[in-house]
């Protein structure tokens, strides 16, 4: 089954951007582009995950699994992110138990959503 790391590409942290400065969304996408994608896990460029006073943010998702929305994300965090998303792939149910998630995955989640009923 195949997992998705969605990142918004257009977060800019609800900051205002200074002209021709890359948001802070792009720079992380580009930053977790920059690291090896986990097996089994596709990244995804999305233009808004509606977190914008707690962006940059992330999603996890996979048909059968629970979902996850993470935020206040930056370039430093992008291995710990391909780190999560890793430890997401191997659990079945999307459930990953607390110890065996990264930091920031324990720290700054902003949402779990429940698996679609099939």
């Amino acid at each position: 089954m195949r997992v998705t790391l969605h990142v918004c590409t257009t977060c800019k942290a609800n900051m205002p951007l200074a002209e021709g400065e890359t948001p802070l969304g792009a720079r992380l996408y580009a930053a977790i582009l920059a690291g090896e994608a986990p097996e089994g896990v596709q990244i995804v460029g999305v233009e808004c995950l509606s977190a914008c006073k707690e962006g940059a943010a992330v999603a996890l998702s996979a048909p059968g699994r629970w979902s996850y929305v993470y935020g206040r994300m930056t370039e430093a965090d992008a291995a710990d992110i391909l780190s999560g998303a890793a430890a997401y792939a191997r659990a079945p149910d999307g459930l990953v138990p607390w110890r065996e998630r990264p930091t920031i995955f324990r720290k700054q989640s902003l949402a779990r959503i429940p698996p679609m009923e099939s």
